[in-house]
């Protein structure tokens, strides 16, 4: 935690990750974050969680407001002979409009497809489709930083080793933490010549070990299985025969690591 008189306040490492943070305070923090890895972790962390949920639920946002939470709507059913103020009436919609968030973040949830180990092959290929457009931070630490591998090893519960995929003409850029549906996740993203973006999952799981299973989502797809307790989904274009050769490289590793 940060201390009360700490040249860097909690409320400005929210800002910095909410965009609202001061142009002349940006140098400061940044040097504060690299003098301090746990805050850095924890704005890596908060970071990742708006991310996941600008991803699953970032299209209700620009849906209609239902009629029911407008203010007309609202004021025309209230009690025949009541006054109402103008803090009461604020109060009715800002507790119509908590009511309506609550369901439509619910409506989010339900449609995700199934639960365990679906979810997590759904949450793999949305953050891959996320962060692959991403051109100055598409990753959260580069490759070759020490700390990588053994930070998200241990968020993740699991000892983790990014696959070494430069045979087939891909490098490791570097990797993020991501909130999973079980727990954290791992995600590291590789980049051939021709600028073309892979990503390895990684997240722990309660399902039971599985075969090999494919899925398909716009121009993006996936190869998703389970081994020792962890879920892995590698994900990039919808080609799947070049897909398909970077997966049994990441397989035979990931079965290599295991023995």
């Amino acid at each position: 935690m940060i201390e009360k008189d700490a040249a860097v306040t909690e409320d400005e490492l929210h800002a910095l990750v909410d965009g609202e943070l001061p142009a002349d305070r940006q140098e400061a923090v940044a040097a504060w974050l690299a003098a301090h890895p746990d805050d850095a972790e924890r704005v890596a962390h908060w970071r990742a969680q708006a991310e996941a949920i600008r991803a699953r639920y970032g299209a209700v946002g620009s849906e209609p407001v239902p009629d029911r939470l407008k203010i007309e709507r609202v004021m025309r059913q209230r009690a025949p002979g009541w006054r109402w103020s103008a803090a009461a009436a604020a109060a009715v919609v800002a507790a119509f409009v908590a009511g309506g968030t609550v369901g439509w973040l619910a409506r989010g949830a339900a449609a995700a497809p199934g639960n365990g180990f679906e979810m997590l092959a759904q949450d793999a290929l949305t953050a891959h489709k996320l962060y692959i457009a991403e051109m100055r931070h598409p990753i959260e630490v580069k490759a070759g930083e020490t700390h990588l591998v053994p930070w998200l090893s241990r968020r993740v519960g699991a000892e983790l080793k990014p696959p070494d995929l430069s045979a087939l003409g891909l490098r490791l850029l570097g990797g993020r933490l991501l909130p999973g549906p079980s727990g954290p996740a791992a995600l590291f993203m590789y980049e051939g010549a021709s600028g073309e973006r892979f990503t390895v999952y990684a997240s722990r799981t309660a399902s039971p070990e599985s075969a090999l299973r494919f899925k398909v989502e716009d121009r993006a797809a996936a190869f998703y299985w389970v081994l020792n307790q962890v879920g892995y989904v590698v994900s990039g274009p919808a080609d799947r025969n070049r897909l398909r050769t970077v997966v049994n490289s990441v397989y035979e590793q990931t079965e290599q690591a295991k023995g």
